[in-house]
C-alpha cells in the first residue's frame, strides 16, 4: 500500500460559462444527478449549505442498495463563482478552483488523499465524479 501526504488533483474544462457552471456544482436539485463516480451508483440525496461555515452532505449510494454512505463536510472557505475550501468529516481538506475561460470554466480539485485506497484510485474515482459533473452540466439548457 502506497500511502502519501500529497494532496492530489484533478481538473476538467466544462464547456458552459462560470455561472451555470457554479449553479450546477452548488444547487442540491443538480448535484445528485452528477455525483457519483460510475453508473452503478447514484447520489439519492444533497444537501448544501455554500457559505464559509455551512455545511453539506450528499448520500452516496450504489444502485443495488448494497451499500451506501455520507459525504460531508464544513466549508471554511466560499467565494461565490471562484473557490471552495471544505474540511471532510475524516479532516481531510479539499479545495476547487472555478477558472473562468470566457464560454468555458475550468474547474480544478485538489484533496487530501485517505489511507485506504491507492492513491491512483482515489484520482480515478474524484476524476470520474468530476467527468459526470461536466457531462451533466454540458447538457443542461
Amino acid at each position: 500500500m502506497e500511502t502519501m501526504t500529497q494532496p492530489i488533483t484533478v481538473q476538467a474544462t466544462v464547456n458552459a460559462p462560470l455561472q451555470k457552471v457554479w449553479e450546477s456544482w452548488t444547487a442540491p436539485k443538480h448535484i445528485t444527478k452528477w455525483c457519483y463516480a460510475s453508473d452503478d451508483w447514484h447520489a439519492p440525496k444533497a444537501e448544501n449549505d455554500i457559505r464559509t461555515g455551512g455545511k453539506f452532505s450528499t448520500t452516496m449510494a450504489a444502485k443495488d442498495g448494497s451499500v451506501s454512505f455520507d459525504f460531508a463536510g464544513v466549508y471554511s472557505n466560499v467565494k461565490a463563482n471562484s473557490l471552495i475550501e471544505y474540511s471532510i468529516e475524516d479532516g481531510r481538506r479539499v479545495k476547487i478552483v472555478f477558472e473562468s475561460l470566457g464560454d468555458k470554466t475550468r474547474v480544478t480539485e485538489t484533496f487530501d488523499p485517505e489511507n485506504t485506497n491507492s492513491i491512483e484510485l482515489q484520482r480515478s474515482g474524484w476524476q470520474s465524479i468530476l467527468d459526470n459533473f461536466k457531462k451533466y452540466t454540458e447538457g443542461l439548457k
